[in-house]
């Protein structure tokens, strides 16, 4: 049983930070503007919701693979600076507002409501700030595994609620607040970085 401790305290951390960064982050974000406008055309939440979460898991285990790839890839030093300043851009990403584009809003409805979104959720989340995030984060921890389980379950923690009662909690989330703390949050994760926070890792 004690030997679980140190697994179960390694998969913590990534999945604690990944779950709670992308949910601050995806509020506000393109992909949730996406949700509530599927919510309002189809007004079926199950299967929205379900597009959502297979888009997501499709999505941020590609994202997972190429943050695992590229601690391979780049030398300790080249990775620490790289991630420090990816952190600190996801920062300042962070605090701009997004807006949907036409085409993400419009395609795939001949697909029905899960393949509709599940098209729609993975072309908008491609080259996203919660993408991104999640392959940051996976060159960032050990464990891929956990920043993607994690980042997961931070997309659903934003998304579901906006499908069921979009209308309804979109005017009164603080978006500034919350993209204020999400921002906060990346800032600290590239100081720490490039201040050489990663050495246990191998950084």
């Amino acid at each position: 049983m004690s030997s679980l401790v140190p697994l179960f305290e390694s998969f913590a951390e990534p999945f604690v930070v990944s779950t709670g960064v992308v949910a601050l982050a995806e509020i506000g974000d393109k992909t949730q503007l996406l949700a509530f406008l599927l919510a309002a055309r189809f007004k079926k939440p199950l299967p929205i919701v379900a597009g959502i979460f297979v888009a997501t898991v499709l999505n941020h285990a590609l994202a997972g693979a190429l943050g695992a790839w590229i601690t391979t890839a780049l030398s300790p030093e080249v990775l620490r600076w790289g991630l420090g300043l990816s952190f600190v851009a996801m920062a300042v990403w962070t605090l701009i507002p997004d807006e949907i584009e036409d085409d993400e809003a419009q395609v795939a409805q001949r697909f029905g409501v899960f393949g509709a979104t599940l098209l729609t959720f993975f072309i908008a989340e491609m080259g996203d700030k919660t993408q991104i995030a999640t392959v940051a984060m996976a060159a960032r921890y050990a464990d891929a595994v956990a920043v993607v389980v994690g980042s997961t379950l931070g997309m659903l923690i934003a998304n579901v609620p906006a499908v069921y009662a979009g209308d309804k909690l979109a005017g009164r989330i603080p978006m500034r607040l919350v993209h204020g703390i999400a921002a906060g949050i990346f800032a600290l994760l590239g100081a720490a970085t490039l201040l050489g926070a990663g050495q246990s890792l191998g950084f």
